[in-house]
């Protein structure tokens, strides 16, 4: 996403990854199967969801495909020639992206898979 944000980005915007979300529950099952996991609760302050996209983020998002692009609200260049090049499209008045909205998730599975791809290979369990 950085190196995509470096070749597109004309300066001032925010670029969100479209990317699936996952538990951290199934973080532990799929790094410690065995592992006790105590649920102590939500300590204040914490969140259970992140929000990438607020509703008043909407009126100056857009999607790129792979990437939603927050545009800041008075750009320096041209709005028309940004959207033309990107073939950006505006989202939806009041539209947001949440972790606890998102349709796609990781699996346990999928995550053992991620952290052999990226991180460890030897991971295995």
């Amino acid at each position: 996403m950085v190196l995509f944000a470096m070749q597109h980005g004309w300066g001032g915007e925010v670029f969100v990854p479209k990317i699936p979300s996952y538990k951290i529950t199934d973080v532990a099952k799929a790094i410690g199967p065995e592992c006790e996991v105590k649920i102590v609760g939500i300590r204040p302050g914490e969140k259970i969801h992140e929000e990438m996209i607020t509703s008043s983020d909407s009126f100056t998002t857009y999607d790129l495909g792979k990437y939603y692009v927050i545009l800041p609200q008075v750009p320096v260049w041209n709005l028309h020639e940004f959207i033309k090049t990107h073939n950006a499209k505006l989202v939806p008045a009041g539209f947001n992206y949440s972790s606890g909205e998102n349709t796609q998730w990781e699996s346990v599975e999928s995550l053992r898979k991620l952290i052999k791809e990226h991180l460890y290979p030897d991971f295995t369990i």
